[in-house]
């Protein structure tokens, strides 16, 4: 009965001395990008608008020289920017431009929608902010209401999988903050 209970004590004492394992914490990803820079583009379009420096500007699909795409390479995402003169269709153009985010709602959990006013510049519209697993993470419109109505919207090249891509997507809405403040329109030739 002694050799039992030394033996059990012996065993007790072996197994308690053991390195204890304990689960890893959860890792999060940390995404740095740099310090957005910006400079303004050339077009040969009736608007001017400051853009990232780590932006590719390239033509749009549709051949219109006043669509382009911003892309960003390394964060595998691009602006769609598309440009529409004003010709007595400025109600048809923003119910577009408030369709567009509606688009969303299936995947979106919250739209958000923010007035935009700059009276010095002459642009007023709106900054929608998808959140959720939508296919775009934000748009905009804006207009001067009489001549020129410019919109833009995000999407990346992958799933979207709204936890993974949400840094990408706010570096991204801040440079189309940037877009829809430095936006400056030119004089229309009739």
């Amino acid at each position: 009965m002694r050799l039992a209970i030394v033996s059990v004590i012996f065993l007790l004492v072996l197994v308690g001395c053991e390195k204890s394992y304990q689960p890893k914490p959860k890792g999060f990803l940390a995404l740095d990008y740099p310090e957005a820079e910006y400079k303004k583009i050339q077009l040969p379009c009736p608007y001017t608008f400051e853009i990232n420096k780590l932006v590719e500007v390239k033509a749009s699909v549709t051949n219109n020289p006043c669509w382009v795409d911003l892309e960003y390479p390394d964060l595998n995402g691009t602006i769609f920017i598309t440009y529409r003169p004003v010709r007595d269709n400025l109600e048809a153009l923003l119910i577009d431009g408030q369709k567009l985010p509606l688009q969303h709602t299936i995947k979106a959990d919250e739209i958000e929608g923010d007035t935009y006013i700059n009276k010095k510049n002459n642009t007023y519209g709106t900054f929608y902010e998808v959140k959720g697993d939508a296919a775009s993470q934000a748009q905009f419109y804006i207009t001067d209401s009489v001549n020129h109505f410019l919109t833009g919207s995000i999407y990346f090249k992958t799933q979207p999988n709204y936890d993974s891509i949400v840094p990408a997507a706010n570096y991204l809405a801040k440079d189309i903050r940037r877009i829809m403040e430095s936006t400056k329109w030119a004089e229309i030739q009739e």
